[in-house]
């Protein structure tokens, strides 16, 4: 009789062990098998170095981390960008956050309007790339010269509240419209005598085509007075909405690759080269160290972390667009930039 109580109780405490596993395996296990979340990102040009912090993301599985499937997208530049995210063909995008000031007080669609949720580039690339041969040296050469700009550049949109700034005579400046295709190779000829653009593209470019660099000057807007930011992250207010958590995970890994490009600039490069149509990988690695040196390792990111902005400089930065750009309504930094996705500031430190 004792034999049967005891296998019965046995029999019991099994039952009861395989109900309490009944119940919490399903679980454990739905959440194992939940597919991660499909997420469309656009950067708005084809990938160089710049691009380095989302295919380290993407190839060290932080993306994966935080339960997002990202498959990237080339557009046809900023404006074309911000346009898919606000249409919800993209979720998020990589764009200039000067254009997408210009953007937002454009659009008329009546719909939540797109913020930038990271800012990548503390400091905007834009600058005047010129020959020292040609005769300039400082900005205050500029005066008299001819000045190329390629269509659809942004470095121009910020050049009249630089010359202000500088007391510049930009009517004495030629500025000849020409293809971006010709840009470098028209300054390598001397058909003209300095270029707007970025200071991580043309200059390296140029030095590329055999032009020395102690002949090349880089005269940056952020050392005269520009308070610009550069590249931002910028997100569907849908998903935004819908899915917050996705949102900061998507920066969460954004971080997690700056830090990987940081620890290892060298492997960045070969990642980026191998996602690249004929790259250099000795020219990538050059273009990389200097957007880290001169667009994202900023002072103001070393003491107070990458991602945010300050809002009194954001401000005096819309007022410097507005210089060359007629607002319907001048937005604030608010209008502009949401830091509720940000991780705490421990969490946004750079190392």
């Amino acid at each position: 009789m004792r034999a049967i109580r005891s296998n019965l109780l046995r029999i019991i405490l099994a039952a009861l062990l395989g109900l309490a596993g009944a119940g919490v395996s399903p679980v454990r296990a739905a959440d194992e098998a939940r597919p991660p979340l499909a997420i469309q990102f656009s950067l708005d040009r084809p990938i160089d170095a710049a691009a380095a912090p989302f295919v380290m993301a993407a190839t060290g599985g932080l993306f994966t981390a935080e339960g997002l499937a990202v498959t990237t997208h080339i557009a046809a530049g900023s404006p074309d960008a911000i346009a898919r995210v606000a249409a919800g063909s993209s979720d998020f995008a990589l764009v200039d956050i000067n254009a997408l000031i210009r953007f937002r007080d454009r659009d008329k669609q009546g719909v939540p309007r797109v913020k930038a949720v990271f800012v990548l580039f503390n400091k905007a690339p834009y600058a005047i790339i010129a020959r020292k041969s040609r005769g300039v040296t400082a900005l205050s050469d500029i005066e008299g010269k001819n000045l190329g700009v390629a269509e659809g550049d942004l470095s121009i949109r910020l050049w009249p509240a630089v010359a202000r700034l500088n007391g510049i005579k930009t009517g004495s400046i030629k500025q000849s419209s020409i293809s971006a295709a010709v840009r470098e190779p028209m300054l390598s000829a001397g058909q003209i005598d300095a270029v707007t653009g970025f200071s991580y593209l043309s200059a390296i470019n140029l030095r590329d085509r055999g032009i020395p660099a102690d002949d090349l000057a880089v005269l940056k807007f952020a050392d005269y007075g520009c308070e610009a930011y550069g590249f931002a992250v910028i997100v569907n207010p849908t998903l935004a909405t819908a899915k917050p958590e996705a949102v900061r995970g998507f920066v969460r890994a954004v971080i997690g690759g700056v830090n990987l490009v940081i620890k290892d600039p060298v492997k960045a490069t070969t990642e980026v080269v191998s996602r690249m149509d004929g790259g250099s990988r000795e020219q990538e690695l050059e273009r990389l160290r200097a957007i880290l040196r001169d667009n994202i390792l900023t002072g103001d990111v070393k003491r107070n972390g990458i991602g945010g902005i300050d809002p009194a400089r954001f401000e005096r930065s819309i007022e410097q667009v507005a210089e060359d750009f007629k607002f319907q309504k001048r937005p604030n930094a608010s209008d502009i930039f949401d830091d509720q996705f940000l991780p705490p500031l421990t969490g946004r430190l750079i190392n």
